[in-house]
């Protein structure tokens, strides 16, 4: 399946989102103290989203030529 350039902007920016409302989370629950197996499952979906965004960045951003 193949996105459109305005689609992958739409994605980055939901990813972009999901990564700063993940980074909130997080740091709502360690600063009460929050479960630890929560936070590490917070933290490796706010990585993978991570890697998204930067697979997105790569494919809208063309290479400058050498």
């Amino acid at each position: 399946m193949s996105m459109t350039p305005g689609e992958m902007f739409r994605k980055l920016h939901e990813l972009r989102q999901a990564h700063r409302d993940l980074d909130q989370a997080i740091a709502e629950l360690e600063n009460a103290k929050g479960e630890e197996l929560a936070i590490k499952r917070l933290k490796k979906r706010k990585l993978l989203h991570k890697d998204q965004i930067a697979w997105l960045e790569d494919k809208l951003i063309p290479d400058e030529p050498a």
